[in-house]
């Protein structure tokens, strides 16, 4: 089996076995409004010229104005594949922990959770949660010292591991109790149900059972905590949590094209997800006949969505007009605020995250909820608050309120570092903008 490392939150084991052929898709009836010329436009012509990836999409836009649409190539390899455009489908994979974060925050809003509040109080289990003396060495623990709260679960300060960062012991019990909320093809799905959780409530439920890689409150490590939150957002909410998801966020601002699981009518624009080994770029997961197109075990809150880059273009605008898009009302704009601030504890650090993810080096950064933060400006780009995050298969979007910019950039390919995209995408936007 060759291991993966998986950027910003889906982690696999991919085997020869598991590399499915790739079904071509039907032919896209949108098309994009056309790029003016300039970096971006250059850039994903680049991109797909020099057989990087077979199709990408950016979008962009500085202020209240639509978005400007980038875009070239295919959504797969094969001869006779859909055309990219704003309204192709791909798997943004922690993408999603943004949405789930200001999901959180919409009940915070109402007084159905407090940032500060006590998991425990919504899943009984981590009310008694342990703390690892040797992470590295064994499973010996202590108990907690403070509980696990919504701040942490928001900011990756609970404690908790990912099979992408976890090692030693822990990580063998996240395994063997399939703590894995990922998707990558239907080979692997298989395998991974046999040990999966079936309800999102069985999940946390199951977590609240291992002990912790250090004292809540008290070291950023990238983990699973914004799936965890998926199930403290349902139970506050009294409804399922993709149910809220929908209901409060994606239908209220006509993001038809937003899904956990991708409607058998729809999986003709999905893009054909890539495996980069060594230099040979090989499908693991055709838009038809993908694993996004089966509803998952229960929904991830982490890394379970697939959409288009006009979707992800909405939600950021709503963030940019402080909650309100089209006038309709998300958010207050003071929660908005609060959402996209550093809400890491006192004295906690954010130092980066696996393979540069949320868009590589960048000055001096926080978190908020399900998203880094820029603590300072940087010359020529994203200004200080920039808020956002990247996916496991290539995607990053943010948004900046200080110039009023927001940007998407769709791919699909493992891992997601091949390409520099991230940097590369965030200097072409802001040069273009500025000219």
């Amino acid at each position: 089996m060759r291991k993966i490392w998986l950027a910003a939150g889906a982690t696999a084991l991919v085997t020869t076995a598991a590399l499915a052929q790739v079904a071509a898709p039907a032919p896209s009836a949108a098309s994009p409004a056309p790029a003016p010329a300039g970096r971006i436009s250059t850039l994903v012509r680049d991109y797909v010229a020099q057989d990087r990836t077979p199709g990408i999409v950016v979008a962009y836009a500085r202020g209240d104005r639509a978005p400007t649409i980038a875009a070239a190539g295919r959504i797969a390899s094969d001869p006779g594949a859909a055309a990219a455009d704003a309204d192709s489908l791909w798997r943004v994979y922690s993408m999603t922990k943004p949405i789930t974060g200001m999901a959180a925050m919409i009940l915070i809003e109402e007084g159905k959770l407090k940032l500060d509040q006590p998991v425990g109080d919504f899943i009984p289990g981590f009310k008694s949660m342990r703390v690892l003396i040797e992470p590295d060495k064994s499973l010996a623990s202590r108990p907690a010292t403070r509980p696990v709260t919504v701040r942490n679960l928001l900011t990756h300060t609970a404690g908790l591991g990912y099979t992408i960062i976890t090692t030693g012991p822990l990580l063998k019990e996240y395994e063997r109790l399939g703590i894995n909320p990922a998707a990558v093809n239907l080979a692997m799905e298989k395998e991974a149900r046999t040990a999966r959780p079936a309800t999102l409530k069985e999940f946390a439920d199951r977590v609240a059972t291992l002990p912790l890689i250090a004292e809540p409150g008290t070291k950023w490590s990238y983990s699973i905590g914004l799936d965890v939150l998926g199930r403290v957002i349902e139970v506050a909410a009294g409804m399922p949590f993709d149910t809220f998801v929908r209901t409060r966020i994606f239908d209220p601002l006509k993001m038809k094209s937003s899904f956990f699981t991708v409607p058998a009518s729809e999986t003709g624009r999905l893009a054909t997800n890539y495996l980069w080994a060594g230099d040979n770029r090989m499908p693991i997961d055709p838009g038809r006949g993908s694993v996004f197109a089966e509803p998952p075990s229960f929904p991830y809150g982490g890394a379970g969505l697939v959409m288009s880059a006009r979707d992800y273009d909405r939600f950021l605008h709503m963030l940019l007009n402080q909650g309100t898009l089209d006038g309709v009302r998300i958010m207050k704009p003071e929660t908005v605020r609060l959402a996209m601030s550093n809400l890491l504890p006192p004295g906690v650090f954010f130092g980066g995250a696996p393979a540069g993810t949320g868009g590589g080096d960048a000055p001096k950064r926080g978190f908020g909820a399900g998203g880094s933060v820029y603590l300072e400006s940087e010359p020529g780009g994203p200004g200080k608050g920039t808020y956002g995050w990247g996916g496991a298969a290539g995607t990053i979007a943010w948004v900046d309120p200080v110039n009023k910019v927001r940007a998407t950039a769709m791919v699909n390919y493992f891992p997601g570092e091949k390409w520099p995209l991230r940097p590369e995408v965030t200097a072409a936007v802001y040069a273009d903008l500025t000219r």
